[in-house]
């Protein structure tokens, strides 16, 4: 039954997607689906996902594991993307089965993959699951790089630091802000969500990155300015909440 409610509590940042003309309407994972993926089904009341992982790439946002189960079963599972080790033993959610299903990202055909919402939710001390981490919120930032970039020029422009030291101030204000790209979540909520570091800040203290929402898509370890609203403590439900989050941002050229 907690496996149950864990899904249920993940599903309800999920936004709705067609389901493939095979099967019934589901709700979509936390991470809508590249073009040619399926929905994920919410799954029945059955365990999780149990396997060692024999080959792991990723694609399209996507994780794709290859499982060593027991008694010499192997299984293909996909989930959003996140970082799996070769060798390790994975526990991720159930979810829907499908059978000759072709990824036009990685064009291949699979005979058989699960789509699942990614790992299990480890327990609380309660024993209640911890939620799961939303792109730049606290459990997900990304680990501090060895960077340093120049603060960008203006009279709102703030270096990431600065943005978390003065988001009282400039909640609800238009600011600049220049940085490495060090991590990319596309298509969540209808938009991408980007990790920025300029080398200010530190991993202890959890200001040194910071997250913006855009429709344009920059790429991994590149370096822009953007401006946009300065949001503090922007809080989800759930638990997904971000000490500073910069919204409907745009590269500034």
């Amino acid at each position: 039954m907690k496996y149950l409610l864990i899904v249920v509590a993940a599903l309800i940042l999920i936004l709705p997607v067609a389901a493939p003309a095979a099967t019934k309407a589901a709700p979509a994972p936390a991470a809508p689906l590249p073009p040619g993926h399926p929905s994920i089904a919410a799954p029945k009341e059955t365990p999780p996902i149990t396997g060692k992982v024999l080959e792991t790439m990723d694609s399209g946002g996507y994780t794709y594991v290859h499982l060593q189960q027991k008694k010499g079963k192997k299984i293909w599972v996909a989930f959003p993307k996140a970082k799996v080790s070769v060798g390790k033993k994975v526990s991720l959610v159930p979810g829907g089965e499908f059978k000759n299903f072709k990824s036009k990202t990685l064009d291949r055909t699979f005979d058989r993959i699960i789509f699942s919402l990614g790992p299990v939710p480890k327990m609380g001390a309660k024993g209640k699951p911890q939620p799961m981490a939303m792109p730049g919120s606290k459990e997900a930032m990304a680990p501090e790089e060895n960077v340093k970039i120049d603060k960008a020029s203006g009279a709102n422009a703030y270096t990431v630091a600065e943005l978390f030291a003065q988001k009282g101030k400039l909640d609800g204000k238009k600011v600049v802000v220049k940085g490495k790209v060090v991590k990319v979540s596309q298509r969540i909520m209808q938009r991408n969500w980007i990790h920025l570091q300029d080398g200010t800040g530190s991993a202890d203290k959890k200001n040194h990155d910071l997250v913006v929402t855009m429709t344009a898509l920059p790429a991994d370890g590149q370096t822009i300015t953007v401006t946009g609203t300065l949001l503090k403590d922007k809080d989800f439900g759930m638990g997904y909440k971000y000490d500073v989050l910069i919204e409907n941002a745009e590269i500034v050229k």
